[in-house]
């Protein structure tokens, strides 16, 4: 075990606590491969659909109607959820014919992928690492917004500062969310999560999502611990996938010691690999 006064001999020795959900096992097997095995896999969050779907169901209207300019597409998993709301109602076919009479953004990879899957055209896709802002500097330099209609497909929460970066721009904003980010059912290993990382038992923190560090604050509020574990942090390794989340990361007042090239979970494992024993040491000398 490590503990705050022990240091591991090798990288290898490193102990890791991640708050990835969906795909653990894959950053697990990723982390392996890099020869990090002691790994805490410590699921934050889970997916909740909402119960109406009020306003996926008011977008197709006015996607029908001829109402929405651009369409702006934020991850592949929130695509999927939007296509298969409106498949209760509408014709699969007849939703994407409709979606290409407007112009389509994708932030990434994940939604361009399911798009040529169905075989939709893409118009423009957000350079890595594919943040808001990068979004945003494509928008003014290949398809500004003044006086369009744009709806933005949600993901997990709401996303305030893009809507009112877009209508500061002259864009009338419509969002469509179509699930909603929880805490898991059970948060016993999250908890136990947070009093390790007090107790000085992991060496480096990851985080693959901004939402992940909201929550293990929350729990870490909700324990009445939360300062503590804050200052547990200047004591590990704190590694980010990528942008978004080490945005948020920082807004929260914490450090991010690790943040990858590309905002891939391979790349994030190739960089702990790489530089958290020598961060680690450097933080507790």
């Amino acid at each position: 075990m490590t503990t705050a006064d022990s240091t591991p001999a090798n990288h290898s020795d490193l102990s890791i606590c991640a708050f990835e959900t969906r795909k653990g096992s894959e950053l697990r097997s990723l982390l392996e491969r890099q020869g990090l095995t002691r790994i805490t896999l410590t699921p934050s969050m889970r997916e909740i659909p909402l119960a109406e779907n009020t306003e996926a169901f008011r977008f197709a209207e006015r996607l029908f109607a001829g109402e929405i300019d651009l369409v702006i597409l934020l991850t592949g998993v929130g695509t999927r959820a939007l296509a298969e709301v409106l498949d209760t109602r509408y014709p699969r076919a007849d939703f994407l014919a409709a979606l290409q009479r407007a112009q389509i953004i994708v932030r990434g990879p994940k939604p361009a992928a399911v798009l040529r899957e169905w075989k939709v055209r893409i118009d423009y896709q957000v350079p890595e690492p594919n943040t808001w802002r990068d979004l945003l500097v494509l928008l003014d330099e290949k398809a500004p917004v003044a006086g369009r209609r744009v709806a933005i497909q949600e993901y997990g929460a709401p996303h305030p500062e893009l809507c009112a970066a877009l209508e500061q721009r002259g864009a009338q904003t419509f969002s469509v969310p179509v699930y909603r980010w929880a805490l898991p059912e059970d948060t016993t290993p999250l908890r136990e999560s947070v009093h390790k990382t007090i107790a000085g038992e992991f060496d480096v923190l990851l985080f693959t999502s901004a939402q992940q560090l909201r929550h293990v604050q929350e729990i870490a509020e909700a324990e009445g611990v939360l300062a503590e574990w804050r200052a547990a942090l200047t004591q590990c390794v704190v590694a980010s996938i990528g942008p978004t989340a080490s945005e948020t990361i920082r807004e929260a007042g914490l450090p991010v010691d690790i943040e990858p090239e590309h905002p891939k979970m391979g790349h994030l494992a190739q960089a702990v690999a790489r530089d958290a024993l020598d961060i680690r040491r450097a933080k507790r000398r």
